[in-house]
């Protein structure tokens, strides 16, 4: 009997403790839930309605219509096909771009410390800025590329770097990897360093070489942070706005019109927020595979 009674304190103040930490925590959950879930919820709820822009509008339940009508949209497809191809290829060119860096600023050299301050500056600075500043690079009249080719003589291979249809996506691309290299570099960098020392001191003693301590060693002791960040970079990279707006719109001809750039347009150029919102809960769909894939990747590394 006096264990029993010795026992409801303890369960109430387990209860007690537990509806404590709720309330604690209930101020940071708040924001989260208006700011984040509700209009998550509100835009779900848009995709399946005929909502457009302007006062007075009377906005009616459509059911998947707007979703029928985005698979014979081109322009759709055609973004889409678009966002795959900058998403695939700045992930790609980045992971590379940054793993060469990272091995780089792994060694032991004067001024590690400076270099690694400045690698980071790329992502230190607002996308709208990298955009203003890139599309000062590549302006076609002042512009320092079209500038260096007409210093060495080559003022033929100038162009219209964002404003010419064959140029247009690989600019903006360089533009990309510029801009999200750095995130992946910290990443790798931190990655590298926790690779065990002795590993590579007794494949040197072995006799391996550095290129194939790298294979055998560096890669394999990195498989789990390259899968992480280049999932990670990919799922950002098909989410980008800011930066391919700032510097093209979409242009020219829609050659770099990506996904949440056409969604953007239908809701605010043409006002068919519906439309629009089926537009991102698609992407959100994909969004979830792509996170589910990566997830179920990783509790088989874990379980491994």
């Amino acid at each position: 009997m006096t264990a029993l009674n010795d026992e409801l304190p303890l369960a109430r103040r387990r209860r007690a403790r537990t509806g404590y930490a709720y309330f604690l925590v209930l101020p940071a959950l708040l924001p989260v839930l208006f700011l984040s879930v509700v209009p998550l919820v509100n835009g779900i709820y848009l995709g399946f309605t005929d909502a457009r822009a302007g006062l007075n509008q009377t906005t009616h339940f459509t059911g998947l219509d707007n979703y029928t009508g985005l698979l014979s949209n081109e322009q759709f497809w055609a973004s889409f096909k678009i966002g795959l191809i900058w998403a695939v290829s700045v992930t790609v060119i980045q992971f590379f771009a940054a793993l060469g860096l990272a091995l780089l600023l792994n060694l032991n050299l004067r001024l590690r410390w400076l270099a690694r301050t400045l690698a980071l500056v790329p992502w230190a600075m607002p996308p709208v800025i990298v955009g203003i500043m890139w599309q000062l690079v590549y302006h076609p009249d002042a512009g320092l590329i079209n500038e260096a080719l007409y210093r060495v003589g080559l003022e033929s291979l100038g162009t219209n770097w964002l404003g010419d249809f064959s140029t247009a996506l690989p600019a903006v691309i360089i533009v990309g990897v510029w801009a999200g290299m750095p995130q992946t570099t910290v990443v790798l960098l931190a990655g590298l360093q926790g690779v065990p020392g002795e590993l590579h001191e007794a494949a040197a003693v072995d006799g391996a070489g550095a290129f194939r301590r790298f294979w055998s060693i560096t890669l394999p002791q990195l498989r789990p942070v390259i899968v992480a960040i280049t999932s990670l970079d990919f799922i950002w990279n098909f989410n980008s706005f800011g930066l391919v707006y700032v510097l093209t719109a979409g242009g020219p001809g829609g050659r770099t019109m990506l996904p949440m750039l056409f969604a953007y347009e239908e809701a605010f150029k043409y006002g068919h927020f519906g439309i629009a919102a089926a537009m991102g809960n698609v992407m959100v769909i994909i969004i979830v595979a792509l996170l589910a894939v990566y997830l179920r990747r990783r509790m088989r590394e874990a379980s491994a």
